[in-house]
């Protein structure tokens, strides 16, 4: 899950459950389409905490968590290091062939949730990490996985553009500092014939997606935590503290009304804040 381009660290267990804690509990069609069997022996790319990793152990063989945020690879070695047929290593996702566990056909399937838009943000190696996926898995081994599709979260990431535009970054440097790669469904299918795959199945589905509630403490949460996290590539680019919080502001105050639905006031319509997720989903398989 971690921003593979990002020389710091933003990802923490802490923030990663105050601002992105319904990412998990989202994906129970993909897990459907991955259908894990008890002699699976399993790749999760981008497994961030390891939450979605340890369900899928508990009904295959063995699962593989690889992600480049080391503050979470060590939350999810904490949580589940009681866990046999379980492991997590820090590695970036890019040069899947650089790990020093790789090895070609040693996977039954391979999965990934809400990553591979962090993973496939660059041209240079989008080609080569679906190369390597589809050189570790066995021959019929499936590659089952969700990402952001076309027009992913496009209300925040206009809002992000132009605040950091209005604080001096140009907008061609502002459209470069965007650290997620959301393809059309033909787009995702083509790459993946390329390299060899079968495509089986894909989907787009636009879900409304209730963020969580914002702390009062400041601890994060809701659409500033949401942004501070997400958004940490696009923030870095200024170079004042001063300037990261008027932006963090303006991105708040700018989508306040826009994703804003009901009301505080009643009771079955609280006035959460929704953004719009489109969810890539899609099933391939390497040929027998």
């Amino acid at each position: 899950m971690a921003d593979q381009h990002h020389p710091k660290d933003h990802w923490t267990p802490e923030a990663y459950l105050t601002s992105a804690s319904f990412v998990p509990s989202l994906a129970t069609t993909i897990l459907e389409w991955l259908n894990p069997q008890p002699d699976d022996i399993i790749l999760d790319l981008g497994c961030g905490d390891g939450a979605l990793t340890s369900q899928l152990k508990r009904r295959s063989s063995s699962v593989t968590g690889v992600d480049a945020s080391a503050n979470l690879i060590t939350a999810a070695k904490k949580a589940h290091a009681a866990t046999a047929g379980l492991s997590f290593h820090v590695h970036d996702c890019r040069y899947l062939a650089r790990w020093v566990n790789f090895q070609e056909a040693a996977y039954t399937k391979v999965f990934s949730n809400a990553a591979l838009h962090w993973i496939l943000r660059d041209p240079s190696s989008r080609a080569s990490v679906l190369r390597d996926t589809y050189a570790v898995l066995k021959p019929g081994g499936a590659f089952a996985f969700e990402m952001g599709g076309a027009g992913n979260c496009a209300e925040v990431h206009t809002a992000l553009m132009a605040a950091v535009v209005r604080q001096g970054v140009s907008i061609q440097n502002a459209r470069e500092l965007c650290p997620w790669f959301f393809p059309s469904e033909s787009t995702m299918r083509r790459m993946l014939l390329d390299v060899g795959f079968s495509v089986e199945k894909t989907e787009v589905e636009y879900r409304s997606t209730k963020l969580t509630a914002r702390e009062e403490d400041g601890g994060g949460g809701g659409i500033e935590g949401w942004v501070r996290l997400m958004g940490a590539r696009f923030l870095d680019a200024l170079d004042s503290e001063e300037k990261k919080e008027v932006a963090v502001r303006e991105v708040c105050e700018l989508l306040k009304t826009v994703i804003t639905h009901g009301d505080e006031e009643d009771e079955e319509d609280d006035g959460g804040m929704f953004l719009g997720y489109v969810r890539l989903r899609v099933l391939a398989r390497k040929p027998v």
